[in-house]
C-alpha cells in the first residue's frame, strides 16, 4: 500500500506519524514534506499547489490512496483531479472546500439554513464598507473572503481601526485577491473551541475538542499567528454543549451542504465561540487544523487510515472512532520575530532525553543537519492523565530541543487550566 500526503508542515507530520501505525502501509510519500518529515516519509519536491505534478506523480507511482491536507490544494480541486484518475482521496471536493475557500459563501450558507453565527454584512467595494462602519457596532471583525494562511481576520476596537483594517485589506491588498470581498461581522465574546470532525457526507463523528492559542505572545498579546500551541480536550466544551453543537451546528452544516449539492467528505473543522447566547460558528476550515491536529491525533486510539478509507467510501458509520480520555498539550517553538521578520538556517538539536512527540513544521535538511526554515519550526506534544500533567510534561520537554533564536509562549494551557478549576 502506497500513500501520498500532500503538504509539508507540522499538521502533515502528525498525520503521517498516525498513518504509520497501520501495518498495511508500506510507503508514505510527502509532497513536498520537510526536513523533519523526511524521517517518517519519502519527501518529494512537489509543491502542495502544483496539482498537475501531484496527479502525475500519483499516477506514475501507482499510489493507492491520497490525503490532501492543506486548504490551498483542496480549494484548487486536488481531490477532484486525483479521483478523476482513479486515486481515492481523503479530503473534500472543490465544490465542498468552498466552505473555507469563501467566507462570503459560508456566512450566506449559515444564514440560509439557520446555523448560529455572528451577524454580518458583505462588501465588494471599499467605499460602501467605510460608509457602513460609520454606524456599525464597535468592536467589530473584518474578514478577507478568501484564504489568507489563517491570518485574514482583523479585530478592530475603534471605528478608526476598523476603517484602517478595511483599507489594508481592500486597498493595500495585504491578503491579495482574497481581500477583493470582505465580511464585516459582529464581535462575539466567550471561550473559543476548535472541534475537528470526520464526515462522509452522511455521518459526522466529532474528534476531541481543543483550544488554540493564536496570539504570538503570552497573555494573548501580540499579532495573530497560525497558532502557538494547543491543548485537548477543551474544558469549556462540556457534554451538554457538545450535544447542542451536534444538533444545532454540525448536522445542520452537513445537511445544508448536501442540499446545495456540495456533499462534504473529509475533515471538517468547526471554529466555535461559546457566547452567552449559545455556541456560534466563527469559521469553518475544510481540513485538519494546525496545530490542533498535533494534540487531537495523538489521542486517537482507532486506526486513522481505516477511518480515512471509510470516509472516502461513505461507510463511516461502520468503523469505530475512539479517542483516549487523556489530555494533550502542544507547545510550538518558533523563530523569534514570527509572524513578522525572522532569521532561519539554525541547526535544530534534539537531546537523547527527549521523550515526547516532535512534529516538525518549518525545517530543511542540509549536509545531514536539520535546520530551521520557517516561522513556526516545530511542535512538542506530551500526553498526561490530567491537563496539568500534559502541560507540565510538554514544557519539560522544551529543555531537550534547541536552536538559535528559538521562541515559545510560556502560558499554553493556562486559560484551560483556569477554566478546569472553575468547572
Amino acid at each position: 500500500m502506497k500513500i501520498v500526503v500532500v503538504g509539508g508542515g507540522g499538521r502533515e507530520h502528525a498525520i503521517i506519524k498516525s498513518l504509520k501505525k497501520n501495518s498495511e502501509i508500506e510507503t508514505i510519500y510527502a509532497l513536498p514534506g520537510n526536513g523533519g518529515i523526511a524521517q517518517d516519509a519519502v519527501c518529494v519536491n512537489i509543491g502542495a499547489k502544483d496539482i498537475d505534478a501531484i496527479v502525475d506523480f500519483a499516477v506514475e507511482n501507482k499510489i493507492d490512496f491520497a490525503v490532501v491536507a492543506p486548504d490551498d490544494p483542496l480549494v484548487l480541486g486536488a481531490v477532484d483531479a486525483l479521483e478523476a484518475k482513479g486515486i481515492p482521496c481523503f479530503g473534500p471536493a472543490k465544490n465542498a472546500a468552498i466552505l473555507e475557500g469563501s467566507k462570503v459563501f459560508s456566512k450566506n450558507l449559515m444564514k440560509k439554513y439557520g446555523i448560529p453565527t455572528a451577524e454580518y454584512e458583505v462588501f465588494s467595494d471599499m467605499e460602501s464598507a467605510l460608509a457602513y462602519l460609520e454606524t456599525a457596532p464597535i468592536p467589530t471583525v473584518i474578514k478577507a473572503d478568501g484564504l489568507a494562511l489563517g491570518k485574514g481576520v482583523l479585530i478592530a476596537q475603534t471605528r478608526d481601526e476598523a476603517k484602517q483594517a478595511v483599507r489594508t485589506i481592500m486597498e493595500d491588498k495585504i491578503f491579495g485577491a482574497s481581500g477583493n470581498n470582505i465580511v464585516i461581522e459582529e464581535f462575539l465574546t466567550g471561550p473559543e473551541v476548535s472541534v475537528l470532525s470526520f464526515t462522509d457526507g452522511k455521518t459526522l463523528v466529532p474528534m476531541v475538542s481543543s483550544m488554540d492559542h493564536k496570539r504570538a505572545h503570552d497573555n494573548d498579546e501580540g499579532l495573530n499567528t497560525g497558532g502557538m500551541g494547543t491543548v485537548a480536550p477543551n474544558p469549556y466544551y462540556t457534554d451538554e454543549i457538545a450535544e447542542r453543537c451536534m444538533k444545532e451546528i454540525f448536522i445542520p452544516t452537513i445537511n445544508a451542504m448536501n442540499s446545495e449539492g456540495r456533499k462534504y467528505k473529509g475533515c471538517l473543522y468547526f471554529g466555535l465561540m461559546l457566547t452567552p447566547n449559545g455556541p456560534k460558528v466563527i469559521e469553518y476550515n475544510c481540513r485538519f487544523g494546525d496545530p490542533e491536529t498535533q494534540v487531537v491525533l495523538p489521542l486517537l486510539e482507532s486506526d486513522l487510515f481505516e477511518i480515512m478509507k471509510a470516509v472516502n467510501e461513505e461507510r463511516l458509520d461502520e468503523v469505530e472512532v475512539k479517542f483516549s480520555n487523556k489530555n494533550a498539550c502542544c507547545v510550538i517553538m518558533a523563530s523569534d520575530g514570527y509572524p513578522e521578520k525572522y532569521n532561519k538556517g539554525f541547526e535544530i538539536k534534539v537531546d537523547d532525553r527527549f521523550s515526547a512527540e516532535l512534529y516538525i513544521a518549518g525545517a530543511k535538511l542540509a549536509d545531514g543537519k536539520l535546520l530551521t526554515d520557517g516561522g513556526r519550526v516545530l511542535g512538542i506534544t506530551a500526553i498526561g492523565d490530567t491537563l496539568k500533567d500534559a502541560v507540565a510534561a510538554s514544557y519539560e520537554q522544551t529543555d531537550f530541543v534547541s536552536f538559535d533564536n528559538a521562541y515559545f509562549r510560556k502560558d499554553i494551557g493556562k486559560r484551560a487550566l483556569d477554566a478546569a478549576k472553575e468547572a
